[in-house]
């Protein structure tokens, strides 16, 4: 890993400051956000009714049309909205949508390879967070966290329910596939681009994103292996230029996780995807070296193809 000098680091052509781009980008985000939501509640109303709507929202998920609801609130609440944001901040706003997005493949396809191998043997390390995050006990006051993420975990098992190969093609492309290049847009394309110009330090830009990413997803014990993710993406992007190797790793994580629920369901497995305990401490041990030694690879695949110096 290395810290860039700052004369590295390209100047921006927008007139606004990182920290006013950052507060820009918040605003606009919410905006986007209020919008987005306003108009899933009304598609969803208008398909299937307010009542309904408003039950579902309320955690009454034995609607027949609860997964439709689901879905509709999820695309336009909040799907589109992460979408939406980041590329109108990139295109209209900053006006510097190849420095935002990153959307160049002019990396070798070699860290694909690497990205896919990474993602593998992150699987044990993440399993370790996991569990360590697990066993972290909250205050009573902070009860109510443990209670919002099993409403949440409700809602997604409703939307997760896949009956058929259609249905697990649907969440792979969905889950796996559009979160993944949305998510990738806005917090190593856009987030980090701005944190980046904002501390001049490639690892603090990469850091502070994790800990954004990780926290968006208001899940406390999922936190430290969704920061763990955070940081893989983030160093995938600042070290290839691009924000393909994130989106592909992002992709590998989300699909994995879809498609083991649907063998789970469907009792071709019988290992609970979320049983968190399938490796020893050995096992953590030698995945973590490898997966560090394989990260070194990727960053010297990556500077050999941009031909800059390592510093």
């Amino acid at each position: 890993m290395i810290n860039q000098p700052y004369k590295q680091f390209k100047q921006s052509r927008s007139i606004l400051h990182p920290a006013l781009q950052f507060f820009v980008f918040l605003l606009l985000f919410i905006g986007v956000l209020i919008v987005g939501n306003l108009i899933g509640v009304g598609v969803a109303s208008a398909l299937y009714g307010l009542n309904t709507v408003a039950a579902i929202a309320g955690g009454k998920l034995t609607s027949p049309n609860a997964a439709n609801v689901l879905w509709i609130l999820q695309t336009a609440g909040m799907t589109l909205p992460i979408f939406v944001a980041p590329v109108f901040f990139a295109v209209v706003i900053v006006r510097e949508p190849r420095d935002y997005i990153k959307p160049t493949f002019n990396f070798s396809w070699i860290l694909m390879l690497l990205v896919f191998a990474i993602m593998f043997m992150s699987n044990p390390a993440i399993e370790f967070l996991s569990n360590l995050n697990e066993k972290m006990v909250l205050p009573p006051w902070l009860k109510w966290m443990r209670d919002s993420e099993d409403s949440a975990q409700k809602l997604m098992d409703v939307m997760l329910n896949m009956k058929t190969i259609w249905s697990l093609m649907f969440d792979v492309l969905f889950i796996g596939l559009v979160t993944a290049i949305v998510e990738e847009f806005m917090f190593r394309g856009v987030l980090q681009t701005i944190f980046m110009r904002w501390t001049k330090s490639t690892h603090a830009a990469i850091w502070i994103t994790a800990i954004l990413f990780s926290a968006f997803h208001m899940e406390f014990f999922g936190f430290l292996p969704r920061l763990l993710l955070g940081v893989l993406f983030g160093y995938f992007v600042a070290w290839s230029g691009s924000i393909w190797p994130a989106v592909w790793a992002h992709f590998l994580n989300n699909a994995a996780a879809v498609i083991a629920t649907y063998l789970f369901q469907h009792k071709v497995i019988k290992t609970d995807p979320d049983n968190q305990q399938m490796f020893t401490a050995s096992g953590y041990v030698i995945s973590f070296i490898i997966m560090l030694f394989l990260l070194f690879i990727y960053r010297r695949t990556a500077f050999e193809k941009k031909q800059i110096p390592e510093y």
